[in-house]
């Protein structure tokens, strides 16, 4: 427990940030949590060469850093700079993991769905739709945290309405960000339906497993709102903001298990290789292009499942059997020089 007799400082009293004595030991653990989370995600990002894993990894970098500066905030209270950062950094770092689960539910499209559009939404317009609103909710999000951290470091009633302001325009913006993760929800739900249509193979069963991954993040990260808005709906001084507990079971444990579950449960290791990638937008143009013109039809570019050709017929020659004619192949058309990488993806 630190040793927290500035808060009987009269001066103190007047311009400190905060109200009671945060647990050291407690903060030290989740910077430790935090940043083996962080170094985790380095490693994989790497191993798997996936460059959208730097999502994940800012995600991660975020919450260490939020409790780095509440430390510092802690040994040094009077100092109102690194409470300001870490107040910001705690209410915003999640963001980023619901920035990386938009991402890799559009490469989850790509790789597991045949039109390879959900909701009549290309995959890779699918996750940037999403990653777009998740930063509208992000710029409302900081804007409020940065007045209200702004008014925390005084007192007085100017400063505390300045803080509820903040608070206020925060919580529009939580709010906003469940909204967009009830919409991710419905959709994700339409791939859940027609991942079942599938048949049982190894990539089915990597799509499942990703797609468990986002619900228990969704939901995860709806725990965290949800105590959030709780938490400042009876304003500055409730019960909950004076008891750091409640911070570190509905707010941070939810957000590390996110960052747990995706090192788990990698995309990078369920949908592997360079194939799994978006195609650039210059390939995207040709594609279409190709598919315009009737120079390639949608199986051959991996848009629908590919037709088994038909079994050999074998006709009975006295105790065995002859192989017969088999039907004539179809005419080639026109082969694409990347079909390769884009006829499919994933674990087979």
């Amino acid at each position: 427990m630190t040793n927290c007799a500035w808060l009987n400082d009269p001066n103190y009293g007047n311009t400190g940030p905060w109200s009671f004595c945060p647990n050291t030991g407690a903060d030290y653990l989740f910077v430790l949590l935090f940043g083996l989370a962080t170094i985790g995600h380095v490693i994989e990002g790497i191993f798997y060469r996936k460059i959208y894993s730097l999502v994940i990894i800012i995600a991660a970098a975020w919450q260490t850093a939020a409790f780095v500066f509440r430390a510092d905030s802690i040994h040094d209270p009077w100092k109102s700079g690194p409470y300001s950062a870490w107040f910001i950094l705690i209410l915003t770092g999640p963001l980023w993991i619901n920035a990386y689960v938009y991402m890799v539910m559009g490469r989850m499209v790509w790789n597991f769905i045949p039109d390879k559009r959900l909701c009549k939404v290309k995959a890779w317009r699918f996750g940037l739709l999403f990653v777009i609103l998740d930063i509208t909710a992000f710029l409302v999000q900081l804007g409020g945290a940065s007045i209200a951290a702004g008014a925390s470091s005084g007192n007085g009633n100017n400063n505390t309405s300045k803080a509820l302001l903040g608070l206020h325009v925060y919580m529009g913006g939580i709010g906003l960000q469940e909204l967009f993760i009830l919409g991710f929800t419905f959709v994700t739900i339409q791939f859940h339906r027609q991942l079942n249509q599938q048949p049982r193979t190894a990539r089915r069963r990597a799509a499942f497993q990703l797609l468990y991954t986002t619900y228990a993040t969704l939901i995860l990260i709806t725990i965290r709102i949800v105590f959030r808005l709780i938490e400042y709906s009876s304003g500055l001084h409730s019960t909950i903001p004076n008891h750091e507990s409640y911070m570190y079971i509905f707010d941070s444990s939810p957000m590390w298990l996110a960052l747990v579950l995706y090192l788990i449960f990698h995309p990078g290791r369920l949908m592997p290789g360079k194939e799994s990638d978006f195609p650039s937008r210059k390939d995207r143009k040709e594609l279409s292009r190709m598919m315009k013109n009737g120079e390639m039809d949608k199986q051959e570019l991996g848009l629908l499942p590919v037709q088994q050709p038909p079994p050999v017929a074998y006709e009975p020659i006295g105790a065995g059997y002859a192989r017969g004619a088999s039907p004539a192949p179809a005419a080639k058309t026109a082969r694409f020089d990347m079909e390769t990488r884009y006829h499919g993806s994933g674990v087979e």
